[in-house]
């Protein structure tokens, strides 16, 4: 790849994106692959200046061939690159033998990962659980670090220093801290969460692919401003605003959004963000329609698949984005192929904001179901307090005030077993 004037002035952020592929792979679902590696690279901040593929079983050396890592070191000298970065998971020794080679240093792409989360982490919390992800990502690497560093010092290898023996207890030290820092968040986040049901708000989620058009979506249904990219992983902290549906009171979250083959260590240090996922009312699953049905499908698996064991059968509505880049004549043929992996679909679009009274609906058929009743309230100071209380935490359809107030409301079961239980001492 031939890089122009202007790209060789930039400094420190030139890479080299590689990628092994096994045989009789699908070609368009590599390029896909492929591509996601790119995004990953500009939203980390990086600057592409050559590319490198290679189609066989891996090497426990190198990965690739020894051949194509001689190439490797090639286009390293050629491009002036600074970095070069795998889209396969590379081990310890592989890192340290590429990167003897390359005479550069080299990452893979869960380090990738890391390095944009580190970047966008502007919480204590967020970067809290940065650190945890790169200590568990660490940590079975250590003694293999440790004894490669020992041989020679590799300034380039990683981006390391020198290690102790005591390297790795130390590792485990520190991530047992962050671990107790971060349960005792979750337990003020539970305490939020229990508060807010208390409260007669219904908790919905934003979940799906990074780059669905969650954070777009976020803004059209609840009229923020969250900031939107074309690029992954944009929302890092999760935000909560609150979503009118109607008289019904409900709390929408945009959350962090997935990426395919996820190491458990990274899902794990997040463990808190998804929590506002696992403990929602409801779900809305974002993806992009406009991508070809295999793609929608690989990408609502990846979503389920992170999902399903933690939901417990939380409803989960099917937000098909991006339908205004789709021909209408085409849509009953995508839900024809993705149809079975999602579950009560609603086609929206969310830059346009076509599709939200339609989803909103469908929100309300799929929230915790509202009770309705009649009550008669004392009129009096008391009586109004209750009253003016059940505007708060339900909707009131009639009110008719003679020697009692006559209420006709809807609410949830507790909101209303809380009413009756004050009306109680009064009718006795």
């Amino acid at each position: 790849m031939k890089i122009s004037a202007e790209e060789k002035f930039v400094d420190g952020n030139r890479v080299i994106l590689v990628k092994r592929t096994i045989p009789n792979s699908d070609p368009e679902r590599e390029e896909y692959l492929f591509q996601e590696l790119r995004e990953l690279a500009k939203a980390a901040g990086y600057l592409p200046v050559g590319e490198l593929k290679q189609t066989r079983y891996p090497d426990s050396r190198y990965q690739l061939g020894r051949g194509k890592i001689e190439e490797l070191a090639e286009l390293v000298r050629d491009t002036g690159a600074d970095k070069v970065i795998f889209y396969n998971r590379l081990s310890t020794t592989q890192l340290f033998n590429i990167s003897e080679v390359c005479k550069c240093q080299v990452i893979d792409k869960f380090q990738l990962i890391l390095e944009i989360f580190a970047k966008r982490a502007t919480t204590h919390r967020s970067k809290l659980q940065v650190e945890l992800a790169k200590l568990r990502y660490e940590v079975p690497r250590a003694r293999a670090v440790v004894s490669l560093l020992k041989m020679e010092e590799r300034p380039g290898f990683m981006g390391l220093g020198d290690y102790e023996d005591s390297y790795e207890q130390d590792l485990k030290k520190r991530i047992a801290r962050i671990e107790s820092e971060l349960g005792s968040a979750e337990k003020d986040d539970e305490s939020l969460r229990a508060l807010r049901h208390r409260r007669g708000f219904s908790l919905i989620s934003l979940a799906g692919y990074t780059n669905a058009g969650k954070s777009t979506l976020f803004n059209a249904i609840v009229d923020e401003s969250v900031e939107t990219k074309d690029m992954l992983f944009t929302t890092l902290v999760p935000m909560t605003r609150a979503l009118d549906l109607g008289g019904r009171k409900a709390l929408l979250t945009d959350t962090v959004g997935f990426i395919e083959d996820l190491p458990h260590w990274l899902v794990d240090a997040f463990k808190s963000t998804l929590d506002e996922i696992f403990l929602s009312d409801l779900i809305l699953l974002v993806v992009d329609v406009s991508e070809k049905p295999e793609m929608i499908l690989q990408k609502l698996s990846t979503a389920h698949d992170t999902l399903w064991d933690r939901i417990q059968g939380v409803p989960i509505i099917t937000v098909l984005n991006k339908a205004d880049m789709v021909d209408e004549s085409r849509l009953d043929g995508i839900m024809e192929k993705i149809g079975y992996m999602a579950p009560n679909p609603v086609f929206i679009s969310a830059k346009e904001g076509t599709g939200m009274t339609a989803l909103k609906a469908e929100i309300l058929k799929h929230l915790p179901p509202w009770c309705f009743c009649s009550l008669s309230l004392p009129n009096s100071e008391k009586g109004m307090s209750v009253l003016s209380w059940l505007y708060e935490e339900g909707i009131v359809h009639r009110v008719e005030f003679g020697e009692w107030i006559h209420v006709d409301y809807e609410a949830r079961t507790e909101i209303i077993n809380r009413a009756h239980a004050f009306l109680e001492p009064q009718q006795a």
